[in-house]
């Protein structure tokens, strides 16, 4: 059947515009392999338009103050809660996820929104009087004109890490999306046009490499936040610094999730399933090893019970499918390296590839027994539903291994004991840890953000670590001489 194929402009400056360079690229439905949209990439002549309306218009917002900043703000979060089945579609269309997991990004990442529609106490400075007649004072200042690089795998609630933070504190805003998923964010800013924002507060530019570049190298753009894999992070992270600017790099991930024999085995086999599975494994927090402290046979038995029932699909509990045909291929040929290496494919999800008479990009869950620990699929980060199971001796050396993990992103230990969580959580080596939970995404306040290769920044992303990196700290001391003539008050 015919789909129509939309056409997905850049915003800038408030209105809708053509990419000028007149190069467009298709967008696929992973789920079907239709093209759904063709984007147009910009020219570093669209990405300076993008950069001088956000400097024009900082001249005007940066005067505004935090609980006018609010107006606009408010307006869009509940826009965004009133349009989040229409979002939901989107997303399940350009991104392949299933319909409960498209709809709970879409609230999530609302609730970082949400977290920033509260920024007028955060906001709020510090004055302390530190000698007689002498005060220090502390601002938060904005930094003028930011940029977010977004990845594909999550088209509302990454981008929505940055903005409404961003924004909230004074900044002027430049979101460059996945070039794989661009009606998401397309229709985000319609809602932020509809919101009241003023025009050049918050802009989208479409592209690829050139149009990241553009935003790394300008000197009017002050801070950059990217999410991507380790060798784009290291790289953006790197261009900004050498330009002078401020940059949080996000990369990848080897997460590993760690069972004890003493472990609710029910309890650990849902969340393991539900970690490496959701979202198709296309996330940073997802699991990729099981670690499994002395050999636990029931416990493997009931997870591969648990993974040979998950169904290709879009509904919920289904499993979609990945992002193109480049992630099928790499699934595939981790899982067949692994199978010669001598590892036991004990669920396989290379049947479902060609499923649907060969449309659409599907690779099902697959679990594999590792007996070598070198093997590539315990440290490549694969992105995809792969999830490697390793047994280990003892404790340390489940410690041992994942903190010889190059990543640092998360780590999970599953117990019954408080002590032996405990003596993990001082050693794992992960920024974001999990006792019985299987994705530890901590909740505003907290911040999100790894550690080792898995961030390149002194920063966290979204909460008070989001206020950190999207402002400057202004310190001013003041003393008053008295004055010369007394008055009645004297």
């Amino acid at each position: 059947m015919a789909v129509e194929v939309a056409e997905v402009r850049n915003f800038i400056n408030g209105e809708f515009v053509e990419a000028t360079s007149g190069e467009y690229m298709e967008v696929v439905a992973p789920a079907t392999g239709q093209v759904v949209a063709r984007v147009g990439l910009s020219s570093d002549e669209d990405v300076q338009m993008a950069i001088d309306a956000a400097a024009d218009a900082f001249q005007r917002w940066k005067h505004w103050t935090v609980k006018e900043r609010m107006k606009p703000l408010r307006k869009f979060r509940q826009l965004m809660e009133d349009n989040e089945e229409l979002l939901s579609e989107l997303i399940m269309l350009e991104h392949g996820k299933n319909h409960a997991e498209a709809l709970g990004s879409v609230r999530k990442g609302n609730e970082t929104v949400d977290y920033a529609c509260g920024l007028p106490p955060l906001l709020a400075g510090r004055v302390l009087e530190v000698s007689n007649g002498i005060k220090c004072e502390e601002h938060r200042m904005p930094h003028g004109v930011v940029a977010s690089i977004v990845p594909f795998n999550f088209p509302v609630m990454v981008p929505l890490w940055t903005l409404p933070i961003a924004v909230g504190c004074g900044n002027c805003f430049i979101l460059k999306p996945s070039e794989k998923v661009p009606m998401t964010c397309c229709k985000m800013m319609e809602l932020i046009q509809e919101a009241g924002f003023p025009d050049g507060v918050i802009q989208c530019i479409n592209g690829t490499v050139p149009a990241v570049n553009a935003l790394c190298d300008s000197p009017v753009i002050k801070a950059v936040s990217f999410v991507g894999s380790t060798r784009v992070a290291e790289i953006v992270s790197r261009r900004c610094r050498n330009n002078g600017k401020r940059c949080l790099a996000l990369g990848g991930a080897k997460n590993h999730l760690i069972a004890v024999d003493d472990c609710n085995m029910d309890m650990c086999t849902t969340d393991v399933l539900n970690s490496f599975c959701g979202c198709t494994g296309q996330r940073c927090m997802a699991a990729a090893n099981l670690l499994l402290v002395g050999e636990q046979p029931e416990l493997v038995e009931m997870l591969c019970e648990k993974v040979s029932k998950v169904q290709p699909g879009q509904q919920k509990y289904q499993m979609g499918p990945v992002i193109d045909q480049a992630a099928v291929d790499r699934c595939n040929q981790y899982v067949t390296n692994a199978e010669n290496n001598g590892a036991q494919v004990l669920v396989d999800g290379r049947p479902w590839i060609g499923r649907n008479d060969g449309q659409g990009f599907w690779f099902g869950p697959t679990v594999l027994l590792v007996t070598d620990s070198t093997d590539p699929c315990l440290h490549d980060e694969i992105f995809g539903p792969i999830l490697s199971i390793l047994v280990v001796d003892d404790v340390d050396s489940a410690i041992a291994y994942e903190n010889a993990n190059i990543y640092g992103n998360a780590a999970c230990i599953y117990t019954s004991t408080g002590g032996t969580a405990e003596y993990f959580r001082k050693r794992l080596s992960a920024g974001m840890l999990g006792v019985n939970i299987g994705v530890p995404v901590p909740r505003e306040p907290f911040a999100f953000g790894g550690i080792n290769a898995s961030k390149y920044g002194d920063s966290d992303i979204t909460g008070d670590g989001g206020i950190e990196f999207f402002t400057w700290r202004q310190k001013c001391t003041s003393k008053w001489a008295p004055p010369k003539k007394k008055t009645w008050m004297d």
